[in-house]
């Protein structure tokens, strides 16, 4: 298979074309970040100190994630999950549009997705956010979402429906927003992350 690079907004659109080869063989998938902040999915391990692994979609003993990010099973995902991603957008009004964009941009809507820094399930809550939001198990597709909708519906009203900074602070913490005087931090990470997700609702 054809090494595939993908960064920033770039990843988003690459992503939802791939195309997933017919029987039974799938090749591993890896996910880098170069310093730059930058994405790479390939299917061959990327070599050099610039890049690092977050995760891949194997069963490596280094990572506990099992996330696929192939187009076929991001797609199986959204359809099982669509209703429930609506229903908790309405409950905590928000848009049923930018709340998929956040689940397809943390976790492709793979509900069993862990981030190397332990961030878990659809909309990737870290340990401390889910207490914090009363999420007794993180890895449960509903109560994922909803802690993960109040936490966005927070930071919207925060910062005033300020929807670059409400996604910087999901991604970075409010702190960090804070921090550089209610601007989006000057994180690459950060900064290609609100693109990318501006981008996913934007796209419907």
């Amino acid at each position: 298979m054809v090494k595939r690079l993908l960064t920033g907004l770039v990843t988003g659109i690459l992503l939802s074309t791939l195309m997933v080869p017919a029987g039974p063989l799938r090749a591993e998938i890896y996910k880098y970040q170069d310093r730059a902040g930058n994405l790479y999915f390939t299917d061959n391990p990327m070599k050099g100190s610039h890049y690092r692994l977050l995760w891949r979609s194997g069963n490596d003993p280094r990572f506990v994630s099992h996330a696929r990010i192939d187009a076929a099973s991001m797609q199986r995902n959204k359809v099982i999950y669509s209703a429930m991603i609506e229903r908790t957008a309405k409950r905590w009004q928000l848009s049923p549009e930018l709340l998929h964009a956040v689940v397809r941009a943390e976790s492709a809507y793979d509900p069993n997705a862990l981030s190397r820094a332990g961030a878990q399930g659809l909309m990737q809550l870290m340990p401390e956010t889910a207490h914090r939001y009363d999420v007794a198990n993180a890895w449960d597709p509903a109560e994922n979402l909803d802690g993960g909708a109040r936490y966005l519906k927070d930071l919207l009203q925060m910062f005033d429906s300020n929807l670059k900074l409400a996604l910087a602070a999901y991604n970075a913490g409010e702190n960090a927003v804070k921090k550089y005087g209610n601007q989006i931090p000057p994180f690459p990470e950060t900064k290609n992350y609100v693109k990318k997700v501006i981008a996913f609702y934007q796209s419907g």
